[in-house]
């Protein structure tokens, strides 16, 4: 098969064993784009601990905290955690953190404060920090700088749920960018309300759900205690990695490789066609730090 410089082909898509796992859930589709090997790296770091839950599944908040202190040190290559913090944000800075309420997983009260919490501890005073989810168009358009955190989950109509899908908020008409699986959903991280604001993505693995059918669909024998987060600065990355991990507990539930019911290839296209970050996991240095029991990737 001939290949030109501008046009990303399946057979480049399936290089690799672990971009073989990735294209079954993102698409084969063939278009116009400029190739991932023109990308920088990314670097994730998964952080995961053995009692992140307690005995009834909530979080554990001085574990959580750890976790993330351990999980942004590790990322960033600094020893102190302030000094890490420090790196990310400007004293001055109007902070906005970008959360999830979906009434099934929602962002866990305890990471929202442990991000809080490191934000004021870098200098940032407690009254420039805001957080929100449906109301961020408004309440967050103004901010400087911004910090992502929700859950991972399968979802009815991007095929996963992750750091790209959150700030489907930051525009007027979300239901614009439903079509096609939500293949458009790389466009908003170009649109100036959000546009390079981004310091941190925290994609939160603490009880994932894997499986799902319909808008609303949630049954928790399709959620595991797996007890992670997910650190990055780049949000098609960390998500690229979310995708092999369902697909990993997919895989392992159902004992075969079995298809998203939506395909989440607008994780793709936010790489190769909005250039927003990486998503080929040969460019994706993965760092596991700490509990290392059914890691599964």
């Amino acid at each position: 098969m001939k290949r030109r410089d501008d046009v990303f082909t399946r057979r480049d898509f399936l290089r690799g064993t672990a971009y073989t796992t990735i294209a079954a859930v993102l698409g084969k589709e063939r278009f116009n784009a400029q190739p991932p090997e023109r990308h920088a790296r990314a670097k994730v770091v998964l952080v995961r601990h053995p009692d992140a839950l307690d005995r009834s599944r909530n979080p554990n908040a001085n574990v959580i905290q750890h976790m993330l202190d351990e999980g942004v040190r590790t990322l960033l290559e600094i020893e102190n955690t302030a000094g890490a913090w420090r790196h990310l944000l400007k004293t001055d800075d109007l902070v906005g953190i970008k959360s999830n309420v979906w009434a099934y997983l929602p962002t866990p009260k305890e990471v929202e404060n442990a991000i809080r919490r490191r934000i004021i501890d870098s200098g940032v005073p407690g009254d420039r920090i805001r957080m929100d989810d449906r109301g961020a168009l408004k309440s967050l358009a103004d901010c400087t700088t911004l910090i992502n955190v929700r859950p991972l989950r399968t979802h009815h109509w991007s095929g996963i749920g992750g750091c790209l899908k959150n700030y489907i908020m930051f525009v007027e008409s979300p239901y614009r960018y439903h079509p096609n699986s939500c293949a458009s959903l790389g466009h908003i991280w170009t649109l100036p309300v959000v546009k390079d604001k981004t310091r941190l993505n925290v994609l939160v693995v603490l009880r994932p759900i894997f499986h799902g059918r319909g808008p609303h669909h949630y049954n928790p024998k399709y959620q595991w205690d797996y007890k992670g987060m997910l650190i990055s600065t780049d949000p098609v990355a960390a998500d690229s990695i979310g995708v092999r991990l369902l697909s990993a507990k997919r895989r392992d539930y159902f004992g075969e490789d079995t298809p998203f019911p939506t395909r989440a290839h607008h994780v793709m296209y936010a790489d190769i066609k909005y250039n927003v970050g990486v998503s080929d996991p040969r460019r994706i240095d993965l760092v596991k730090v700490g509990w290392t029991q059914g890691v599964l990737i």
